[in-house]
């Protein structure tokens, strides 16, 4: 993903978006990922496609001894650097598929957004228990299973352009994905919920919390469609402890 990322013309569109311009407040699944979030205070953080370094710079914010930050993305991580005005955080350009390079171990582990861009999600899941003492944590967001089966990740639309239903097929066929994402054609990996949970006690990562982000009062009331994302999730995010 890095090359789509490091496109001109992608990164530019990219930074116009509201989890850009505005960081945590501007992500429509921040009040629930918030509330999920262990208690940063000492600990050591890595975060996994760590973007413009928002979620490097609240787990600082709220204690953090030290923040790892790393992506794949040149212009990525030149941002989080520009944005970010703190000794305890330090970015690195590495895929995450690759943290097993990393001589250390972290207490708290992160990614929003970013393993359903990941190949062999079963590895990383290995190397990120490896990466975790005991009583570590490991928080995840993603895009939900019924948000990616399709594919095209678009309403079924009637003639007038008004969302009729959320179309889901090829559910338990667990392979790449292609979309349009701001203008430019992404590839995801679909995965069922059921692969991504299992895939994780199978690690010894207890699971603490499954949410499927849905809409406060308040956007559904000022923000233009967003009653439509109470018809389907489009975000899936889980807390787990490490427990062996």
């Amino acid at each position: 993903m890095a090359a789509i990322y490091d496109d001109p013309d992608f990164f530019k569109a990219y930074s116009q978006m509201d989890r850009s311009k505005k960081g945590l407040v501007g992500a429509g699944e921040w009040h629930d990922l918030k509330a999920v979030l262990p208690d940063f205070n000492g600990k050591r953080v890595l975060d996994l496609g760590c973007g413009y370094g928002w979620h490097c710079r609240y787990a600082a914010d709220h204690g953090a001894k030290s923040v790892l930050g790393i992506d794949t993305s040149a212009k990525m991580l030149a941002k989080a650097t520009e944005l970010t005005d703190d000794e305890r955080i330090s970015y690195r350009q590495l895929d995450m598929q690759d943290m097993d390079q990393l001589p250390e171990k972290f207490d708290v582990i992160l990614s929003s957004l970013a393993i359903h861009y990941i190949d062999d999600y079963a590895g990383l899941v290995g190397k990120i228990s490896d990466k975790l003492p005991v009583g570590g944590r490991f928080v995840m967001s993603v895009e939900h299973p019924i948000f990616t089966a399709q594919g095209d990740e678009e309403w079924v639309t009637d003639d007038q352009g008004h969302n009729l239903y959320w179309p889901v097929d090829r559910y338990f066929d667990e392979r790449k994905r292609e979309t349009d994402f701001l203008g430019h054609r992404i590839k995801k990996h679909h995965r069922t919920l059921m692969t991504y949970l299992n895939t994780l006690i199978d690690h010894c990562l207890r699971l603490d919390s499954v949410i499927e982000p849905t809409p406060t009062p308040k956007m559904v009331k000022t923000i233009p469609g967003m009653a439509d994302e109470l018809r389907r999730p489009m975000m899936l995010i889980v807390a787990t402890t490490k427990t062996a």
